[in-house]
Parts: C-alpha cells; sequence; structure tokens
C-alpha cells in the first residue's frame, strides 16, 4: 500500500496543467526550494514536488512557478496544512505567501560579466497585511488573483515558519495551484522538523540602519510633489517596519529618542525609569542583538577637553545595561563612515581612544580594516594606525585579511564585515543581477573567520534615485549621475532591500527575494554557532571550509549549501543539542 506522502505525490505529478481561457494551451506548474532567481523567460520545469527540512523557530521557503503559452487570468494559491506525527500539523494559516515583482535589467551592475539581460524577481507582494494577517485589499499592485501573460515565468513565494512546539518528524500536505476558483495543479510539500531549535535571539549581529527612517524621506518627497499624501500613523509604520525585518533576523532600530540619555541639573546622564522599560520592550518583542547608540559628539564637541563629561554620558549607557538585563545585546557607536584620509584617521584615534579609556559598555565600531593599504596611505605608514581606538573593526568584504583580523581577535576585539557597491576583487556582491546566493553565503564566511557581524552601508531603502521602485529598480550610480541608456556605472539594488509597501496595499515596507536569502543565512549561521558553544567547531569547519575558501572563493552551487546545512543539523541532533531559549 502506499505511504500517504506518495499518494499525495502522486496526485501533485499527475494533476492537470491549468487550461488557458479560449485558448488550447495549458499553464505548466514547478516548484524550486533553492536559493536562486528565476527569470521570466526561464522555460518550464517539471518537478512539482519540494523536500524541506528545517528545526523549530526557523523559516523555510519554496518557490511555486508558473508559465503557459497562452493568457491565463485568476491564477492563485491555495495553502495546505501539514500533517505530521501523532496528528501534530502545521496550519495553512501560518504560512506567509507572496506574488514575485519583477524589473527587467538591460544593462549589467558594474563589473557583472556573467549578466544576462532579463526580468529579474525581487521584490515580493504579500497577499495578506504582514501584521493583521487579513487578505489585502485593491491595491495598484495585487498579489492575486494573478493574470498570467503568455509565454512568460512568474514565481510564488512561500514561507514556513516551524513552530517552537512543533513535534519532530516528517509533515507532508500540499499547496493547490488555482485557476478561477478551481484547484487544477498541484505541489506536494514534504517537511522534515529537526529535534532542535534555533534561538529567538540570533547569534550573528547585523546594522543594517533604519528601513523607517528612509520611508520618511521617501513619502516626504513625494508629498511634496504632490504625488500623494504622506502616511497618518508613522507609529504604526514604524512598528511594521521593526517586525518585518525582525522576522528576518535583522536588528531593528528602536524609536527616536529612546537612546537618548537625559542630562540632570548635577551634570550627570541617565534614562528614565520609561526609556528603559520601553527599549526592554522593543528589544524582547523584536529579538535585537545589538544596538547603535548615538554618536558621543552629541554630548561632548571635544573628547580631550571635555573628558569628565564625555565618561558621564557613557556611563549612563553603563546603568541602562545594568537595568535592561539583557547581555546578550552588544551597544556600539559608529564612530566614523569609512576614514579614508589622514584626517579621517586622526578623528577615530582621537575620538576612538577617549571612548574606550571610560571603559564603558559603549564599543567603538569603526568600518575599516585593521591594517595599513600601503598603496592607500604610504609605505610609511604616516598616518599611523587605528589600534586602540577601535572595538570593532568592520572591513569590506574584499580587504577583509584573516591573518590580520586573528591579531586583533587574539586581543579581545571584534571583527565584522560589510559591503558596499563592486569594489576590489569579486565577492558576494549585493545587487539584484548578481547571483541569490549571494546574500546567503556571506554568512558561512563570516563564521569562518569567527566574524560577529554584518553590517550594509546603505541601509535597506535606498530609493533615491528612481521615482518608483516598483516601476523601476532601485539602484546607486558611481561616478557620475546614471540614466538609462547613458554611460556610467550603475548597482542595481545598492542599498536596496526592502520596497515601499503602499503600493501594494499598506503604509509600510515589503520585503525582497534577496531578504529571504539573507535570512537564511543568519540562520545558517545559528546551526554553526550551535555547534560552536557545543565545542565542536572543528567538526563544523570540516563541513564548512570546502565550500567557503575565503571571500573571493566560494561554492557556487547552492544545493551544495543545503546537503551542508543538512550535515550540521545531523551533527545537531546526534549530540543533543538543545541551545537555552533567548
Amino acid at each position: 500500500m502506499k505511504s500517504h506522502f506518495s499518494l499525495l505525490l502522486a496526485l501533485a505529478l499527475s494533476a492537470p496543467a491549468i487550461r488557458a481561457v479560449g485558448d488550447p494551451g495549458t499553464c505548466l506548474v514547478w516548484a524550486r526550494s533553492d536559493t536562486v532567481h528565476v527569470l521570466r523567460d526561464e522555460p518550464a520545469g517539471t518537478v512539482r514536488s519540494v523536500a524541506l527540512a528545517a528545526a523549530r523557530r526557523e523559516w523555510e521557503s519554496f518557490q511555486i512557478l508558473v508559465r503557459s503559452d497562452s493568457p491565463v487570468k485568476g491564477v492563485n494559491i491555495d495553502p495546505g496544512e501539514l500533517a505530521g506525527p501523532d496528528g501534530a500539523v502545521i496550519r495553512a494559516a501560518d504560512a506567509v505567501l507572496y506574488r514575485q515583482h519583477q524589473h527587467e535589467l538591460t544593462r549589467p551592475t558594474y563589473r557583472n560579466t556573467d549578466f544576462k539581460p532579463g526580468w529579474y524577481p525581487d521584490a515580493l507582494i504579500p497577499f495578506c497585511h504582514p501584521l493583521t494577517r487579513r487578505l489585502l485589499g485593491d491595491a495598484l499592485i495585487k498579489a492575486v488573483p494573478f493574470d498570467l501573460s503568455a509565454n512568460e515565468t512568474h514565481g510564488f513565494w512561500v514561507d514556513l515558519l516551524v513552530p517552537a512546539d512543533a513535534k519532530p518528524g516528517k509533515y507532508h500536505g500540499t499547496y493547490r495551484v488555482i485557476h478561477e476558483g478551481h484547484a487544477v495543479a498541484a505541489i506536494a510539500v514534504a517537511l522534515t522538523v529537526w529535534d532542535f531549535e534555533l534561538p529567538r535571539v540570533s547569534t550573528l549581529q547585523t546594522a543594517f540602519d533604519s528601513p523607517a527612517a528612509r520611508l520618511r524621506g521617501y513619502h516626504a518627497q513625494r508629498a511634496k510633489a504632490g504625488k500623494e499624501p504622506a502616511p497618518q500613523d508613522w507609529t504604526a509604520v514604524d512598528a511594521q517596519a521593526a517586525d518585518e525585518v525582525g522576522r528576518h533576523r535583522i536588528n531593528a532600530t528602536p524609536p527616536a529618542g529612546v537612546l537618548k540619555p537625559q542630562q540632570g541639573s548635577d551634570g550627570t546622564y541617565r534614562f528614565t525609569t520609561q526609556q528603559v522599560d520601553a527599549l526592554r520592550t522593543f528589544v524582547d518583542t523584536r529579538h535585537v542583538n545589538a544596538l547603535q547608540t548615538p554618536h558621543p559628539s552629541t554630548a561632548v564637541k571635544d573628547p580631550t577637553a571635555e573628558r569628565e563629561k564625555l565618561h558621564a554620558w557613557l556611563r549612563s549607557f553603563d546603568r541602562l545595561v545594568a537595568e535592561l538585563k539583557r547581555p546578550e545585546v552588544t551597544f556600539f557607536t559608529y564612530l566614523k563612515d569609512e576614514p579614508n584620509t589622514e584626517e579621517d584617521y586622526r578623528y577615530v584615534q582621537r575620538w576612538g581612544r577617549a571612548v574606550r579609556e571610560a571603559k564603558s559598555v559603549v564599543k567603538v565600531m569603526v568600518v575599516e580594516q585593521p591594517w595599513t593599504e600601503p598603496g592607500k596611505r604610504g609605505s610609511d605608514r604616516v598616518w599611523g594606525d587605528l589600534f586602540g581606538a577601535v572595538d570593532i573593526w568592520c572591513p569590506l568584504f574584499s580587504l577583509h585579511r584573516q591573518e590580520e583580523a586573528a591579531k586583533r581577535l587574539a586581543l579581545g576585539e571584534t571583527i565584522w564585515a560589510y559591503t558596499a557597491l563592486c569594489q576590489g576583487p569579486p565577492t558576494p556582491w549585493w545587487h539584484i543581477d548578481y547571483p541569490l546566493l549571494n546574500y546567503r553565503v556571506p554568512a558561512w564566511m563570516a563564521w569562518r573567520d569567527q566574524m560577529k557581524g554584518l553590517l550594509y552601508w546603505g541601509g535597506m531603502a535606498h530609493w533615491a534615485k528612481v521615482e518608483d521602485p516598483w516601476q523601476q529598480a532601485p539602484y546607486f550610480a558611481g561616478k557620475g549621475v546614471f540614466q538609462q541608456g547613458q554611460q556610467g556605472l550603475v548597482f542595481h539594488g545598492e542599498g536596496s532591500l526592502v520596497y515601499p509597501a503602499r503600493a501594494v496595499g499598506y503604509d509600510g515596507i515589503a520585503p525582497s527575494v534577496r531578504l529571504k536569502a539573507l535570512r537564511d543565512g543568519i540562520e545558517d549561521y545559528e546551526y554553526l554557532a550551535i555547534l560552536e558553544r557545543a565545542g565542536l567547531r572543528v567538526e563544523a569547519e570540516r563541513i564548512v571550509r570546502p565550500l567557503t575558501e575565503s571571500f573571493f572563493k566560494w561554492e557556487k552551487d547552492a544545493a551544495a549549501y543545503a546537503d551542508a546545512r543538512a550535515k550540521l543539523a545531523a551533527m545537531i541532533v546526534e549530540a543533543k543539542l538543545h541551545p537555552l531559549t533567548k
């Protein structure tokens, strides 16, 4: 007798294709679960099943793709429950569904020698409001029902969150593709829930700026131009944006004023009880593990002449941390953006050493590599170095040298990394027209080299170069203003991982497929962190190092990372590692 899943799979494989309206053509349906873009001109696949695996409290995703040789109206997705062991169920209502929005790219991002012109999926149009979970009504751009044009491939994205209390074992279900209300094709979904869970608070730290702050500027410009009014309830917008990035395991930015200490008449600085309570609630609900403090220059103008005042200001953060009682949260000040002149170096040396002298919980971050670049600063190193002025070094992917970083690690300092534009030798650059895997693999590289965090220079919502990022892919222009059809450097999607959501039916932000891949990498890092905490780093390295030799050389096959992740999970399960819930 066939098993329950075998019957589902047989149903999926034998289900009829969608019959196009008024035409004998058919719509082909298939699925993928690997970390890849599927472009509009890609031919139809044949696989109508996906095999997923995840820990508890982890997201897993797959794509449902459709293509037809004639127009098809009213395409929709009907999610099914996943039935598991002993009557356990992962509810269909808990799945988060999107339609993939495509952008046409006719020229490559700078230095993309493998560029293929075409329509790239990036923005994700949610079926439901991300907070209320109500179906979105009329909007300029709707997820469903979707009218499929002839000879075009379009995709739907399915996010599944494994509940924290899910029973380990095998789960099976069916997702149906619907045409004008009739279920006519099916995708068989198999999900293995591994017997361990990811912590609520991620180990890998992130600093990606505030998309809500960018959203304010975007709407202000549109309101000034008379295109549309700005949102009325910014508190709700801020909450939605914080929730969205938090669900992708990226640190959200707390509301303005929460991290600003109050100066008393006696010259001391303190956070009010209301500020402490608000920050604790924010940290707990958004699962934050790193917070950027205001720059110390907001308190003093001269760190040497006003040494005592600076120390008093920093001590307020020490008291805040003691009251907050969240030891997993790192507080840091972003001291200087890319110090590239002698004046910049002198600034970092002066301010960084003054802050570190206070021995405060506030760490000094500088986006710079922990070595002097001879060709840039002279072989005699006349600028000196930044040693003693930096707690957290954050080099570009392309300027990371592990042998130099190891020296700082040995002294108790921390290494992060960041990406910006396409500088130096090829690294996993973050642009729409580069492989989607580029967003997932840096977390593996970071763990390999004992890095604790990732930073993104442009934040997540850099839309300034386009009037409407839903109509034209957001980009950053280098060395002169880029205009379509003219010469210049263009970086598709640089500084943009989310989209303004009003066009899809609500005020706030909508995610991208690139953000999903980045989230997957942060979750992959968690597997490695679990093993490292258990004293199994050497064993985990044997799996990681064949995939990521350096930031310049890595395995390009997305399936290889899925295989490696399964091996890591098997090690965790075998060792019976159940991390403390944070």
